[in-house]
């Protein structure tokens, strides 16, 4: 195996920690941005401003983002039908999160589905409770739109459920090209790293 073989996944590992790394500053220095982009940009609610708010908003929650492309890993070899399923299950938790919100630590207790996910990675938990954590991001990324009316709240799932849906493929996409060269050391890496992502995040959402 070549050194440029050995390189690539440990790369990617790295880079998703380094996500981790990046985005704790975020969290902490721009919670506004991350977590309401709207609001952060004055914008007011409709069709548009709500797809626009529904993209942007994974992207822009760091903790969301490095879950996200945390799946690829998780999902290697599963079929397309998981990623339909966890998106599904994502929408029915935005639906929830509208109907009743407030929900105490919830954002605690987000950050701290990266721990479950890296302990998914090295297979001491098992794959089934990525269902209630992804339940439980797309619960609190519908806070961002309680009081709104119905078309710019559609809006704004459309928005999520295509930004979930391309973050996903290219996670998994970027994977797979890289499976051949994964090894244990690699993902005993990468589930390190999340788990220490979300131990930091939980930390600063305690102390905000």
């Amino acid at each position: 195996m070549s050194l440029s073989s050995q390189a690539a996944p440990r790369a990617a590992v790295v880079a998703l920690g380094g996500l981790g790394l990046i985005g704790l500053p975020l969290l902490l220095v721009a919670p506004a941005l991350a977590h309401h982009p709207m609001t952060a940009m004055g914008l007011e609610p409709s069709l548009f401003t709500g797809l626009l708010s529904g993209v942007a908003h994974p992207l822009l929650g760091p903790d969301h983002l490095v879950f996200l492309l945390a799946l690829g890993l998780v999902g290697l070899h599963r079929p397309l039908r998981w990623v339909l399923g966890l998106l599904t299950v994502g929408l029915l938790g935005s639906g929830l999160g509208l109907m009743l919100p407030g929900l105490p630590g919830a954002d605690v207790l987000v950050a701290l589905s990266l721990v479950v996910t890296g302990l998914v990675l090295i297979q001491r938990l098992p794959s089934a409770l990525l269902l209630p954590a992804f339940a439980l991001h797309g619960y609190v990324l519908s806070g961002s739109v309680i009081g709104w009316e119905s078309t710019p709240i559609a809006a704004y799932l459309l928005g999520l459920l295509l930004s979930q849906s391309a973050l996903m493929l290219v996670a998994l996409t970027l994977v797979r090209r890289l499976a051949a060269t994964l090894t244990e050391a690699n993902l005993r890496l990468a589930a390190g790293l999340l788990m220490g992502a979300g131990t930091a995040f939980a930390w600063s959402a305690l102390v905000a």
